[in-house]
């Protein structure tokens, strides 16, 4: 369906909304909103209550925060009670937030037994894997027949009470994981068979499952998924026993979020204001860093003062110096976006970082000497003075070598203090880069050329 069209006529949406995606729906959302914020309250309170949860989940923050103000609490526990229990919860945190009352009467329209799942999930801290886990999952007692488990599934699923079912968790008496089978290896055998006798008649580590802890942090568990291909994995509690499980679905989520967590923090930008509706508030977060930038690009400004009379004696210092830096600072901002990145993925840490240092300084060293040779020669034919090339050649070299060394060890000094690698990394680099770039050329001016 064209957006031209729905934006035109938004009751286009709603006739065609059973065919749709509930990401296509919420894109659909935003454009409305954009245009009209009347048609975009008459599409979202009409849109069938067991789609609703979903669309809600896809708008964004800003977005969502105003649909809870237009759906009433009938409509709100209705797409609530449609959902998983991990966005269930998320939902009603989300409306805690924003109006408690209303995330209270909502709460309590639910049916007991999610009630008490949300509650559960609600005790996790955020960057805890239990946060992200949903409890519905498709499990076994080890004494069961394959062919019993498989109607249970039939059952569940004919009543729309699971989704995304890839495996079957096999669990002992005391709700122990035992074993995680595929459900496509799973038709291949007797449907009489018990799972005991199967997981006896093969090797040991055939079923052996993949769980992780339910305290575990998030980001490790982003790492296994990332690292073992998953799809979904088994979250256990005290003693092993099977509470939930995560699914890739949450786990792309989370990849995004550490993403653009870490690009606003390489720019000095605060992610929780830029969803803001006030500038004046937004403007104020972002003008914090920039108050911070402008004392180091004062510090930068100072060092050129103090060699005044040698830019006085060669004017070409004036126009050659903004290269050094600028060279210095995007080298720098190489270096420091790879090991930033490497940190949160943990392909590297303090303990091994040694190599990765030194590679960085070499790449660095390595551009120096091929950019030093190349504005060495501009240089010299530019301004026809053999020196003035050896200046900028020798500074080039001495600027990249910097911008490796620091763009890589800035991250890692931080991350050795726990403070985020990617918070303030680059106005820390900037200085430095700028101070070394105009000091070093300068420097190298007067003691060569005058």
């Amino acid at each position: 369906m064209s957006s031209d069209l729905i934006i035109k006529n938004p009751s286009k949406l709603l006739q065609k909304i059973e065919e749709l995606h509930p990401s296509d729906i919420a894109n659909s959302l935003k454009k409305i909103e954009h245009k009209s914020e009347k048609d975009f309250v008459h599409v979202l309170i009409n849109i069938p209550d067991e789609i609703l949860g979903d669309v809600l989940l896809e708008l964004p923050d800003g977005l969502r925060e105003k649909a809870y103000e237009e759906l009433s609490s009938q409509q709100l526990t209705h797409a609530v009670d449609e959902l998983e229990s991990d966005d269930q919860t998320d939902i009603i945190q989300e409306l805690e937030e924003i109006d408690e009352e209303k995330a209270k009467e909502i709460f309590e329209g639910l049916e007991e037994e999610d009630q008490e799942e949300i509650s559960w999930l609600k005790r996790y801290d955020e960057d805890e894997a239990g946060s992200y886990m949903q409890t519905e999952l498709f499990s076994a007692n080890i004494k069961d027949t394959i062919g019993d488990s498989i109607a249970v599934l039939k059952k569940a699923k004919e009543e729309n009470e699971l989704e995304n079912i890839h495996q079957v968790f096999i669990v002992n008496d005391d709700k122990i994981l035992i074993a995680t089978i595929l459900l496509e290896d799973l038709i291949i055998y007797d449907f009489d068979t018990k799972y005991e006798d199967l997981i006896n008649q093969h090797e040991e580590n055939k079923f052996k499952p993949f769980k992780v802890s339910d305290d575990e942090h998030i980001d490790e568990v982003t790492k296994d998924f990332e690292q073992y291909d998953l799809s979904v994995v088994a979250v256990v509690g005290y003693q092993g026993m099977l509470i939930g499980r995560i699914t890739s679905d949450d786990i792309i989520d989370v990849i995004e979020e550490n993403a653009t967590e870490q690009m606003y923090q390489l720019a000095g930008v605060n992610e929780d204001y830029e969803h803001e509706d006030k500038i004046s508030e937004t403007a104020q977060k972002r003008a914090i860093w920039l108050c911070l930038n402008l004392g180091t690009a004062i510090l930068a400004s100072l060092v050129i003062g103090y060699f005044e009379e040698t830019l006085r004696a060669y004017v070409a210092l004036a126009i050659l110096m903004p290269i050094v830096a600028s060279m210095g600072g995007n080298a720098g901002t190489q270096t420091l976006t790879v090991m930033v990145r490497q940190l949160a993925l943990g392909d590297i840490d303090l303990e091994n970082a040694k190599e990765a240092v030194q590679k960085e300084v070499l790449i660095s060293l390595l551009n120096g000497f091929i950019f030093a040779i190349l504005m060495g020669v501009i240089a010299y034919f530019w301004f026809d003075t053999a020196l003035l090339g050896l200046v900028i050649g020798l500074s080039m070299i001495i600027n990249l070598f910097s911008a490796g060394f620091f763009g890589a060890s800035i991250p890692l000094l931080l991350k050795r203090f726990d403070i985020d690698p990617a918070l303030g990394s680059t106005v820390l680099l900037t200085t430095v880069t700028d101070i070394v770039g105009f000091f070093s050329f300068l420097m190298l001016a007067k003691v060569i050329l005058l």
